[in-house]
């Protein structure tokens, strides 16, 4: 007989990354199909742009790095990351701007670290928050719900568009994000920021078309659907409960609180957690293995920082859906966070 001695973990899950990575993109399905359902096609398209930058990028950043290219192609990690960020920009946005976002996300904050597992920070939002501080105009050019828009888009259009920023008729995003009203679209939290600029109240605000009884029009739908695919990854144990939880609660508590102290001038707590992309950051973003907290205690508190950021940015800040920099700011704290919350060694006494 032989004794066979091994470090921890001693208990190791049976998923590799590869598989991980496949689970956590199936999961983003049911969004992708609520997207696709309210916003049209330009989703599926802006998707296939991210994802075949991301694996080309790769993959001539592991050749100049002289590394394995098939193999580290095959974990999916560039996949998910594309996907992530196709998910992130608006369906009708040129194809440069996926392009752009991509190979910085890929190149600079995922390569430049050393590759997956020593990147700082999550890529897909690194290459999001270049691309919103960079082009905002673009960034933010969210196409009309279908049952709003004043123009029927075919397919042919939206490719026409992506491509060439023109319809095959001649009209441009602008012209396309006009409601049956008359109406220039923006995202609901966009125009419920706006509205409170001016001197509108909440009530005023969503009353406008763009808002259903309770939240954004349509948004709320795609939160559910990643809702659901984010419960699909805890049965799976892909994530754990901690992080989506906590991000869930916090941004439950500062909203909740900011509405029972002025209704006015804050949005409900449902407008703040089925409008943007709260259920798509919580699930998908902010529960990423390498840039987030460790221990249970540390997931808890990374995600309350996360909700409590989203709040006070999308509140008091100059834009209006903050999933990203809540992200990153709370990946700035995460070396901190393990420090004080890892557990204790087995046989060493609490510091």
């Amino acid at each position: 007989m032989y004794l066979s001695v091994a470090p921890s973990p001693h208990h190791k899950g049976t998923g590799d990354t590869s598989t991980v990575m496949r689970n956590v993109a199936l999961a983003t399905m049911p969004g992708i199909a609520a997207l696709v359902y309210f916003f049209g096609a330009g989703v599926l398209v802006q998707i296939i742009i991210c994802i075949t930058t991301a694996m080309l990028t790769e993959a001539a950043v592991l050749h100049l790095r002289k590394k394995d290219i098939s193999t580290t192609l095959k974990d999916n990690s560039a996949l998910l990351t594309g996907l992530l960020l196709g998910l992130s920009i608006p369906p009708l946005a040129p194809w440069w701007i996926g392009v752009i976002g991509v190979v910085f996300a890929v190149l600079i904050a995922k390569q430049l670290y050393g590759g997956l597992g020593f990147n700082l920070f999550n890529p897909a939002m690194v290459g999001y928050v270049l691309l919103l501080i960079s082009f905002p105009v673009a960034m933010t050019n969210w196409s009309v719900p279908t049952e709003l828009s004043h123009h029927q888009v075919t397919f042919s259009d939206i490719i026409s568009v992506i491509f060439t920023e023109t319809t095959t008729t001649g009209m441009t995003v602008n012209d396309i994000r006009h409601t049956i009203d008359g109406v220039t679209m923006a995202t609901p939290l966009d125009t419920l920021k706006t509205d409170l600029t001016l001197g509108l109240t909440v009530g005023e605000s969503t009353a406008k078309d763009m808002f259903s009884s309770w939240a954004g029009f349509g948004w709320e739908w795609v939160n559910i659907a990643f809702l659901v695919g984010g419960i699909y990854l805890l049965k799976i144990g892909v994530i754990r409960w901690h992080i989506p939880v906590a991000v869930i609660g916090s941004l439950l508590f500062c909203s909740l609180l900011g509405y029972l102290l002025d209704p006015d001038s804050h949005g409900t707590p449902i407008i703040h957690l089925f409008s943007g992309a709260t259920m798509f950051g919580a699930f998908f973003i902010a529960t990423d293995p390498v840039t987030a907290a460790t221990s249970n205690r540390g997931k808890l508190l990374f995600g309350v920082i996360i909700g409590a950021l989203l709040y006070i940015i999308r509140n008091y800040g100059g834009f209006p859906d903050a999933i990203a920099f809540a992200v990153l700011l709370a990946n700035m704290t995460v070396p901190v966070i393990d420090y004080y919350s890892k557990p204790t060694s087995y046989g060493n006494k609490a510091d």
